[in-house]
Protein backbone atom coordinates (compact mmCIF):
# COMPACT_ATOMS: atom_id res chain seq x y z
CA UNK A 1 0.00 0.00 0.00
CA UNK A 2 1.47 3.42 -0.91
CA UNK A 3 2.29 5.88 1.85
CA UNK A 4 -0.03 8.81 2.51
CA UNK A 5 2.53 11.14 0.90
CA UNK A 6 2.82 8.99 -2.22
CA UNK A 7 -0.95 8.66 -2.43
CA UNK A 8 -1.34 12.45 -2.20
CA UNK A 9 1.25 12.95 -4.94
CA UNK A 10 -0.54 10.44 -7.15
CA UNK A 11 -3.90 12.14 -6.55
CA UNK A 12 -2.39 15.57 -7.27
CA UNK A 13 -0.90 14.37 -10.56
CA UNK A 14 -4.19 12.69 -11.51
CA UNK A 15 -6.10 15.85 -10.63
CA UNK A 16 -3.89 17.94 -12.91
CA UNK A 17 -4.58 15.51 -15.76
CA UNK A 18 -8.33 15.70 -15.11
CA UNK A 19 -8.10 19.51 -15.19
CA UNK A 20 -6.62 19.32 -18.68
CA UNK A 21 -9.40 16.96 -19.80
CA UNK A 22 -12.04 19.33 -18.39
CA UNK A 23 -10.42 22.32 -20.12
CA UNK A 24 -10.37 20.49 -23.45
CA UNK A 25 -14.06 19.70 -23.10
CA UNK A 26 -14.65 23.33 -22.14
CA UNK A 27 -12.87 24.51 -25.29
CA UNK A 28 -15.17 22.27 -27.35
CA UNK A 29 -18.25 23.69 -25.59
CA UNK A 30 -17.04 27.26 -26.08
CA UNK A 31 -16.40 26.70 -29.79
CA UNK A 32 -19.77 25.00 -30.37
CA UNK A 33 -21.60 27.82 -28.57
CA UNK A 34 -20.43 30.27 -31.25
CA UNK A 35 -22.45 28.39 -33.89
CA UNK A 36 -25.14 26.91 -31.66
CA UNK A 37 -28.77 26.94 -32.78
CA UNK A 38 -31.85 26.48 -30.62
CA UNK A 39 -33.02 23.90 -33.15
CA UNK A 40 -30.34 21.59 -31.69
CA UNK A 41 -32.05 21.46 -28.29
CA UNK A 42 -33.89 18.33 -27.16
CA UNK A 43 -36.25 18.08 -24.20
CA UNK A 44 -35.43 15.23 -21.77
CA UNK A 45 -38.19 16.11 -19.29
CA UNK A 46 -40.21 19.22 -18.53
CA UNK A 47 -37.75 22.16 -18.37
CA UNK A 48 -34.80 19.73 -18.63
CA UNK A 49 -32.85 20.14 -21.86
CA UNK A 50 -29.97 18.50 -23.71
CA UNK A 51 -28.15 19.07 -27.01
CA UNK A 52 -25.49 17.47 -29.17
CA UNK A 53 -22.98 19.63 -27.24
CA UNK A 54 -23.73 17.84 -23.93
CA UNK A 55 -23.41 14.47 -25.65
CA UNK A 56 -20.29 15.40 -27.61
CA UNK A 57 -18.59 16.79 -24.53
CA UNK A 58 -19.41 13.65 -22.55
CA UNK A 59 -18.01 11.30 -25.21
CA UNK A 60 -14.81 13.33 -25.35
CA UNK A 61 -14.43 13.30 -21.54
CA UNK A 62 -15.20 9.58 -21.18
CA UNK A 63 -12.68 8.66 -23.88
CA UNK A 64 -9.93 10.68 -22.20
CA UNK A 65 -10.72 9.38 -18.71
CA UNK A 66 -10.67 5.77 -19.96
CA UNK A 67 -7.12 6.31 -21.17
CA UNK A 68 -6.17 7.97 -17.90
CA UNK A 69 -7.59 5.27 -15.59
CA UNK A 70 -8.72 2.19 -17.58
CA UNK A 71 -9.93 0.25 -14.54
CA UNK A 72 -12.53 2.83 -13.46
CA UNK A 73 -16.24 2.76 -14.23
CA UNK A 74 -18.56 5.68 -14.97
CA UNK A 75 -21.70 7.47 -13.87
CA UNK A 76 -22.53 10.04 -16.56
CA UNK A 77 -25.49 12.35 -17.00
CA UNK A 78 -26.08 11.55 -20.65
CA UNK A 79 -25.52 7.80 -20.28
CA UNK A 80 -22.68 7.37 -22.78
CA UNK A 81 -20.78 5.13 -20.32
CA UNK A 82 -21.78 2.78 -17.52
CA UNK A 83 -20.67 1.71 -14.06
CA UNK A 84 -18.23 -1.18 -14.00
CA UNK A 85 -19.40 -3.40 -11.15
CA UNK A 86 -15.97 -5.00 -10.77
CA UNK A 87 -14.29 -1.67 -10.00
CA UNK A 88 -14.39 0.33 -6.76
CA UNK A 89 -13.32 3.41 -8.73
CA UNK A 90 -15.98 5.44 -10.51
CA UNK A 91 -15.81 8.62 -12.54
CA UNK A 92 -18.90 10.84 -12.06
CA UNK A 93 -19.26 13.16 -15.05
CA UNK A 94 -21.50 16.09 -15.92
CA UNK A 95 -20.32 17.17 -19.37
CA UNK A 96 -22.23 20.46 -19.27
CA UNK A 97 -23.71 21.56 -15.97
CA UNK A 98 -26.06 24.48 -16.56
CA UNK A 99 -27.42 23.46 -19.96
CA UNK A 100 -30.28 25.98 -19.74
CA UNK A 101 -27.72 28.72 -19.09
CA UNK A 102 -25.67 27.47 -22.05
CA UNK A 103 -28.70 27.51 -24.36
CA UNK A 104 -29.40 31.12 -23.42
CA UNK A 105 -25.71 32.12 -23.48
CA UNK A 106 -25.97 33.03 -19.81
CA UNK A 107 -23.08 32.38 -17.43
CA UNK A 108 -22.14 30.20 -15.64
CA UNK A 109 -21.98 26.73 -17.16
CA UNK A 110 -19.33 24.15 -16.50
CA UNK A 111 -17.75 20.73 -16.93
CA UNK A 112 -17.79 18.66 -13.72
CA UNK A 113 -15.70 15.52 -13.10
CA UNK A 114 -15.29 13.57 -9.84
CA UNK A 115 -13.52 10.33 -8.98
CA UNK A 116 -15.04 8.12 -6.30
CA UNK A 117 -13.60 5.12 -4.52
CA UNK A 118 -16.70 3.36 -3.24
CA UNK A 119 -18.47 6.25 -1.43
CA UNK A 120 -15.38 8.42 -0.90
CA UNK A 121 -14.71 11.32 -3.24
CA UNK A 122 -11.00 11.36 -4.15
CA UNK A 123 -10.89 14.04 -6.86
CA UNK A 124 -13.13 16.92 -7.90
CA UNK A 125 -12.64 19.18 -10.92
CA UNK A 126 -15.03 21.84 -12.20
CA UNK A 127 -14.16 23.96 -15.22
CA UNK A 128 -16.29 27.07 -15.76
CA UNK A 129 -16.36 27.68 -19.49
CA UNK A 130 -17.38 31.35 -19.70
CA UNK A 131 -14.64 32.77 -17.46
CA UNK A 132 -11.95 30.11 -17.99
CA UNK A 133 -11.89 29.19 -14.28
CA UNK A 134 -10.70 25.72 -13.28
CA UNK A 135 -11.56 24.63 -9.73
CA UNK A 136 -9.96 21.47 -8.36
CA UNK A 137 -9.37 19.44 -5.22
CA UNK A 138 -8.07 16.08 -4.19
CA UNK A 139 -8.61 14.33 -0.88
CA UNK A 140 -6.33 15.81 1.75
CA UNK A 141 -4.71 18.22 -0.71
CA UNK A 142 -6.75 21.40 -0.44
CA UNK A 143 -8.86 23.21 -3.03
CA UNK A 144 -7.61 25.49 -5.79
CA UNK A 145 -8.69 27.88 -8.52
CA UNK A 146 -6.58 28.16 -11.65
CA UNK A 147 -7.19 31.47 -13.37
CA UNK A 148 -5.00 33.22 -15.99
CA UNK A 149 -2.06 30.97 -15.19
CA UNK A 150 -2.26 31.65 -11.45
CA UNK A 151 -3.10 28.91 -8.93
CA UNK A 152 -5.04 30.27 -5.95
CA UNK A 153 -5.74 28.24 -2.82
CA UNK A 154 -9.41 28.43 -1.88
CA UNK A 155 -10.87 29.11 1.52
CA UNK A 156 -14.51 29.45 2.51
CA UNK A 157 -15.83 32.62 4.12
CA UNK A 158 -16.56 33.16 7.81
CA UNK A 159 -19.81 35.09 7.42
CA UNK A 160 -22.61 34.49 9.91
CA UNK A 161 -26.16 33.77 8.79
CA UNK A 162 -27.48 37.34 9.12
CA UNK A 163 -24.90 38.59 6.60
CA UNK A 164 -24.69 35.47 4.43
CA UNK A 165 -25.09 35.47 0.66
CA UNK A 166 -26.98 32.24 -0.07
CA UNK A 167 -27.67 30.36 -3.28
CA UNK A 168 -31.09 28.65 -3.46
CA UNK A 169 -31.61 26.95 -6.80
CA UNK A 170 -34.70 25.89 -8.74
CA UNK A 171 -34.33 22.22 -9.79
CA UNK A 172 -36.29 20.72 -12.70
CA UNK A 173 -38.66 18.83 -10.37
CA UNK A 174 -40.75 21.94 -9.79
CA UNK A 175 -43.91 20.25 -8.53
CA UNK A 176 -42.07 18.43 -5.74
CA UNK A 177 -39.73 21.26 -4.76
CA UNK A 178 -42.05 24.27 -5.06
CA UNK A 179 -43.36 24.06 -1.45
CA UNK A 180 -39.80 23.73 -0.13
CA UNK A 181 -38.34 26.65 -2.07
CA UNK A 182 -41.27 28.88 -1.12
CA UNK A 183 -40.66 28.01 2.54
CA UNK A 184 -36.91 28.60 2.30
CA UNK A 185 -37.30 31.98 0.65
CA UNK A 186 -40.03 33.00 3.09
CA UNK A 187 -37.84 32.06 6.08
CA UNK A 188 -34.53 33.39 4.78
CA UNK A 189 -35.36 36.43 2.63
CA UNK A 190 -34.87 39.50 4.82
CA UNK A 191 -33.07 37.48 7.50
CA UNK A 192 -29.83 36.85 5.58
CA UNK A 193 -27.55 39.13 3.57
CA UNK A 194 -29.19 38.19 0.27
CA UNK A 195 -30.24 35.27 -1.95
CA UNK A 196 -29.09 34.40 -5.45
CA UNK A 197 -29.66 31.68 -8.09
CA UNK A 198 -26.94 30.87 -10.63
CA UNK A 199 -28.34 27.89 -12.60
CA UNK A 200 -25.42 25.50 -12.05
CA UNK A 201 -25.07 23.25 -9.01
CA UNK A 202 -21.40 22.64 -9.72
CA UNK A 203 -20.66 26.35 -9.82
CA UNK A 204 -22.77 27.14 -6.76
CA UNK A 205 -20.54 24.74 -4.83
CA UNK A 206 -17.35 26.26 -6.24
CA UNK A 207 -18.61 29.71 -5.31
CA UNK A 208 -19.09 28.50 -1.72
CA UNK A 209 -15.54 27.10 -1.76
CA UNK A 210 -14.14 30.42 -2.99
CA UNK A 211 -16.15 32.55 -0.53
CA UNK A 212 -18.33 34.15 -3.20
CA UNK A 213 -21.34 32.43 -1.63
CA UNK A 214 -21.57 31.57 2.06
CA UNK A 215 -24.05 28.74 1.61
CA UNK A 216 -26.02 26.74 -0.96
CA UNK A 217 -28.87 24.22 -0.86
CA UNK A 218 -30.67 22.23 -3.56
CA UNK A 219 -32.66 19.03 -3.90
CA UNK A 220 -33.66 16.73 -6.78
CA UNK A 221 -30.26 16.90 -8.45
CA UNK A 222 -28.01 14.14 -9.80
CA UNK A 223 -24.72 12.86 -8.40
CA UNK A 224 -22.97 14.34 -11.44
CA UNK A 225 -24.28 17.78 -10.47
CA UNK A 226 -22.66 18.01 -7.05
CA UNK A 227 -20.01 15.33 -6.50
CA UNK A 228 -16.94 17.25 -7.70
CA UNK A 229 -18.02 20.54 -6.17
CA UNK A 230 -18.75 18.92 -2.82
CA UNK A 231 -15.13 17.80 -2.44
CA UNK A 232 -13.91 21.26 -3.46
CA UNK A 233 -16.04 22.82 -0.70
CA UNK A 234 -14.79 20.35 1.91
CA UNK A 235 -11.15 20.82 0.94
CA UNK A 236 -11.64 24.60 1.14
CA UNK A 237 -12.68 24.21 4.78
CA UNK A 238 -16.44 24.13 4.31
CA UNK A 239 -19.09 21.60 5.24
CA UNK A 240 -21.35 19.47 3.03
CA UNK A 241 -24.34 17.37 4.12
CA UNK A 242 -27.64 16.17 2.76
CA UNK A 243 -30.93 17.79 3.80
CA UNK A 244 -31.08 15.58 6.90
CA UNK A 245 -27.66 16.78 8.04
CA UNK A 246 -25.78 13.56 7.25
CA UNK A 247 -22.26 13.89 5.84
CA UNK A 248 -22.88 10.66 3.90
CA UNK A 249 -24.39 12.54 0.95
CA UNK A 250 -22.90 10.77 -2.06
CA UNK A 251 -25.84 8.45 -2.78
CA UNK A 252 -28.61 11.01 -2.38
CA UNK A 253 -30.20 13.73 -4.49
CA UNK A 254 -29.76 16.76 -2.25
CA UNK A 255 -26.94 18.86 -0.87
CA UNK A 256 -26.37 21.61 1.68
CA UNK A 257 -22.94 23.23 1.45
CA UNK A 258 -21.74 26.16 3.54
CA UNK A 259 -18.72 27.78 5.13
CA UNK A 260 -19.46 25.61 8.19
CA UNK A 261 -20.38 28.61 10.32
CA UNK A 262 -23.95 28.71 9.02
CA UNK A 263 -24.46 24.99 8.32
CA UNK A 264 -26.72 24.34 11.29
CA UNK A 265 -28.63 27.60 10.74
CA UNK A 266 -29.45 26.56 7.18
CA UNK A 267 -30.28 22.98 8.17
CA UNK A 268 -32.61 24.24 10.91
CA UNK A 269 -34.65 26.12 8.28
CA UNK A 270 -34.62 23.17 5.85
CA UNK A 271 -35.80 20.72 8.51
CA UNK A 272 -38.94 22.77 9.09
CA UNK A 273 -40.13 22.31 5.49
Amino acid sequence: MPSVMNQNLQLEELTRSVCEIAKQAGAYIREERRKFSLESVERKHAHDYVSYVDKGSEKQIVSALRQLLPEAGFITEEGTARVEEKSSLTWVVDPLDGTTNFIHQYAPYAVSIALLQDKEVLIGVVYEVCHDECYSAWKGGGAYLELKGERIKLRVSNQKIQDALLCLQLPYNSDAYKPAIKHLIDELYGNVGSIRMCGSAAMALCYVASGRYDGYAEKYIGQWDFMAGALIVKEAGGMVTNYEGSEDFTQGNCVVATNGVIQQDLLNVIKTV
